[in-house]
């Protein structure tokens, strides 16, 4: 499984649907993931990928993790993989 579809299927998973119901272009919003749903789901990426990543529930613009789409939360999660094995 490719890292973004673990992404996927972690965020479906949250949001109750099935992976092929998440589109990349598709917002947390859009998929019913509230701010705890979010936070849940960065622990689930933390736990599956081993790795840290930088986001700040309390100021989640200011985080460096980008969270504005499913696509953009894959690239942050594919940098901080690739990060991690440098």
């Amino acid at each position: 499984m490719t890292v973004a579809e673990k992404v996927i299927a972690i965020i479906a998973e949250q949001a109750v649907l099935d992976p092929s119901e998440v589109r990349p272009e598709m917002t947390p919003a859009d998929l019913g993931i509230d701010s705890l749903g979010l936070v849940e789901s960065i622990f689930a990426i933390e736990e599956t990928f081993d790795i840290s990543v930088p986001y700040n529930a309390n100021a989640p613009h200011e985080s460096g993790f980008d969270i504005s789409s499913v696509a953009a939360i894959i690239r942050a999660v594919e940098d901080l993989v690739a990060a991690k094995s440098a």
